[in-house]
């Protein structure tokens, strides 16, 4: 049954509608020509990058899955809300670099420039199919630079494993996994001075790493790294711009993002 609360959000809807119709007609068919439609600008392609946050996504660890309820509906309080509970560092996600380097930046403080690059595309999907646990090499690196040209300085270096088509197999996604050498991450920082490194796994480091080297040097360098993309084979190997939706979470070691390329 509808509460007092339910029947003032309908007054308010309809007096915010009513508001909407006089200033349409009032500024003229103009106005509603303008409007969004919801189209990429011609000539431009867009891709979503990211997941849908689920419960049922494969987390890192089993047992640190989201869980979810209803917390408000409709029927009886007039509005839909959900409540969540969740880790930062499930679904598609950045790692910042507090994450692993104490008094590291926190994700408020990962600035626009940093999460709007240059993105490349190493695909090491081939090598990935037939070994599970291998890494993007420095060759990777100098091979992808040999057929695509440089990589740009600033630039978020993404691998592309296949992974993507194991995200419904929790074991299967989980238990083996490429990442990046520290090796190839040593040369990104060194010679190119990348911002973020980005994986179509749910780890930067492959999923035999014990001590994670590859997060403690990247996020040791004040970079961060990007978790669970998708699609990354939708994207080309250059020319393509990453945007990177972080929730500024407070005192936020990461965070879920929307993740998605233009080019």
């Amino acid at each position: 049954m509808c509460t007092e609360k339910c029947s003032q959000l309908t007054r308010r809807s309809a007096v915010i509608g009513a508001a909407a119709a006089v200033t349409t007609a009032a500024l003229g068919p103009e106005a509603a020509s303008a409007a969004p439609t919801g189209r990429p600008v011609p000539g431009r392609h867009l891709q979503d990058l990211t997941y849908p946050y689920t419960t049922s996504f494969p987390a890192f660890t089993a047992g640190e899955e989201p869980s979810r309820r209803v917390y408000t509906s409709i029927p009886h309080d007039g509005y839909y809300m959900q409540e969540w509970r969740i880790i930062e560092h499930t679904g598609t996600h950045v790692d910042a670099p507090g994450h692993f380097a104490e008094g590291g930046r926190l994700s408020t403080e990962l600035r626009l420039s940093e999460l709007i690059t240059p993105a490349v595309v190493v695909d090491i999907a081939a090598r990935a199919a037939r070994e599970p646990d291998t890494m993007v090499t420095v060759d990777d690196l100098r091979g992808y630079e040999r057929s695509h040209g440089r990589i740009p300085d600033g630039a978020a270096v993404l691998m592309h494993s296949g992974w993507g088509a194991k995200v419904g197999d929790a074991g299967a996604y989980r238990n083996h996994f490429p990442g990046f050498s520290v090796e190839a991450c040593e040369w990104l920082l060194r010679h190119r001075r990348v911002a973020s490194l980005g994986v179509d796994t749910m780890s930067i480091d492959p999923a035999p790493s014990e001590t994670f080297d590859v997060h403690v040097t990247l996020l040791g360098a004040d970079r961060y790294g990007l978790e669970n993309l998708a699609n990354l084979n939708r994207v080309p190997p250059s020319g393509a711009t990453i945007v990177v939706g972080l929730i500024p979470y407070e005192q936020g070691s990461g965070g879920q993002a929307r993740v998605f390329a233009t080019w």
